[in-house]
């Protein structure tokens, strides 16, 4: 991506240009920059720098080819050539999650088609690469390499339509296996480790191998890297959940039959995905779930948190995960759901329970973490709900009596609801207090770790050094920056109406196979 290559790209050679107009749309492949149009807020269009990230055929479901027979025929009249592929785009100096498939129409061939960068020969490492000393790689990342590889393959259904032939003398890159070689000491690493290796394949046939060890939670995925050639593509476009209908933003591992739907159906209490509206709709007459099959341990005005575990609530769980994926770049998502328990907020109505958000939570942590993956629902979102689900994760933890941080790394949004909340309960605990008070006093007080805090404070800036020592100071910034926030938040957990005992579980009940 253009935003994404590194400082020291100067010493590389430039990027072939094919100029525009003397290339056709069987010319751009995989990897290529080209202007696409965009739709505009205010309904408009825009040229925008894209990166193609996949190409496809336009794949028309057997759900869809069933109820739309009749005007098939008129639309294969009416559609244009260049409409016969899809094209997954990343748009220049926006958020991953706004990636989307675009109608071959969109693309503008009258704009230049900037080519991926060629690679300098091996040996011939140029700018910050030549001053990386050689060693072996970590089996770790060998096998995270691999994963990627293996999934940018199974990724690619299809090869690029057409001779693809840009400038003179350089030949357009294959699609997505094909744009990054493997080095003589990869090969032979992945080979030593390819016993190892475990294949989970998905919908698209990609690979859910993220990081090595984890099963589920914020973890860092090298295939969504910023810089990474080969990012997943996003395989729905839009999901109906109860009356609220969402844009996907992110690949999820559904089945390859659900995927190249318009909008995928999905039940608002059993999480069950459907094709189309009508099956939804049989299925509701059955369906007998008004709220999350867990047990209920709060309650207060309009808003219920359940506990599930994973083991009991198999596939409601499964479900609830293939649904936030849709919504997480950094989940790393398998089938096994026995390890954690998921607390799930509602809001009740006289319909049901409705699912606000959730968090799972590992039942046996080493490093103490209370929460694994959080997510708030996004036609939730910018409600506070987020902080209310934080702030619940914590309450648990007082209740455990132990110190709680969240899995990291955190997402983007993530992070910037968890600051936001140490900043408040930080803040709030030192205008409440008249005495002298220490990092340690704060964490006992909050469940808060000293790590946690210690950011916290350093973010803001309270750490002054006073007559040879360090001390906490609320500056007026600071202040103003929280009344503003607690005149703001409207929604709290009140811990009187907790109904819950930490669950406890057995060595046998902690083997998950």
């Amino acid at each position: 991506m253009v935003s994404g290559h590194p400082s020291h790209e100067g010493s590389q050679e430039p990027a072939p240009i094919t100029p525009g107009g003397t290339y056709s749309i069987q010319t751009v492949s995989v990897g290529c920059k080209l202007y696409v149009l965009r739709p505009t807020p205010d309904g408009g269009e825009e040229e925008r720098l894209a990166e193609i990230l996949s190409i496809r055929d336009k794949h028309t479901s057997s759900f869809t080819r069933r109820s739309t027979a009749g005007n098939l025929k008129e639309e294969e009249q009416d559609a244009k050539p260049e409409d016969r592929w899809e094209y997954f785009v990343h748009w220049d100096q926006f958020n991953k999650r706004l990636d989307e498939w675009v109608a071959g129409s969109r693309l503008i061939l009258s704009r230049d088609l900037e080519w991926p960068r060629p690679k300098p020969p091996p040996g011939k490492k140029t700018g910050l690469g030549a001053q990386k000393a050689p060693g072996k790689v970590p089996r770790s990342q060998s096998l995270l390499k691999k994963a990627t590889a293996n999934a940018a393959a199974a990724a690619s259904p299809f090869s690029t339509p057409g001779p693809a032939i840009g400038i003179a003398g350089y030949h357009s890159p294959s699609p997505a296996p094909s744009l990054k070689r493997k080095s003589l000491e990869e090969e032979q690493e992945e080979e030593e480790e390819e016993e190892l290796e475990e294949e989970d394949l998905d919908a698209e046939g990609e690979m859910d191998v993220d990081a090595e060890g984890e099963l589920e939670g914020e973890t860092f995925d090298l295939a969504a890297s910023p810089t990474d050639p080969l990012p997943r593509v996003k395989n729905l476009n839009r999901l109906q959940i109860g009356k609220h209908e969402l844009d996907a933003w992110y690949f999820s591992p559904y089945p390859k039959e659900y995927a190249h739907l318009p909008v995928l159906y999905i039940c608002e209490f059993c999480l069950s995905y459907f094709p189309s509206s009508f099956i939804l709709s049989r299925h509701r007459h059955r369906c007998t779930l008004l709220h999350p099959p867990g047990n209920e341990i709060y309650r207060h005005d309009d808003t219920s948190f359940f506990e599930l575990d994973g083991k009991r609530q198999l596939t409601w769980c499964r479900n609830l995960s293939l649904l936030s994926k849709c919504f997480l770049d950094h989940k790393t998502l398998y089938y096994d759901v026995t390890p954690f328990m998921y607390y799930v907020m509602t809001q009740r109505d006289a319909n049901g329970c409705h699912i606000i958000g959730y968090f799972s939570k590992e039942k046996e942590s080493a490093e103490n973490y209370n929460v694994a993956c959080i997510l708030t629902l996004p036609q939730y979102q910018r409600h506070g709900f987020g902080k209310v689900l934080i702030e619940f994760s914590y309450e648990l933890s007082k209740k455990e009596g132990k110190l709680g941080s969240p899995e990291k790394p955190l997402s983007d949004l993530g992070l910037l609801s968890y600051r936001a909340y140490w900043a408040e309960v930080i803040v709030e605990v030192l205008l409440n207090t008249t005495d002298d008070i220490s990092i340690d006093d704060i964490a006992q007080k909050t469940s808060i770790t000293h790590a946690d805090i210690m950011n916290t404070c350093t973010t803001l800036q309270l750490f002054k050094h006073y007559k040879g020592q360090h001390i906490i100071c609320l500056s007026d910034a600071v202040l103003e920056k929280h009344e503003k926030t607690r005149n703001k938040r409207r929604r709290r957990i009140h811990p009187e109406h907790l109904i819950w005992k930490p669950p406890v579980f057995t060595r046998d009940q902690l083997r998950f196979y």
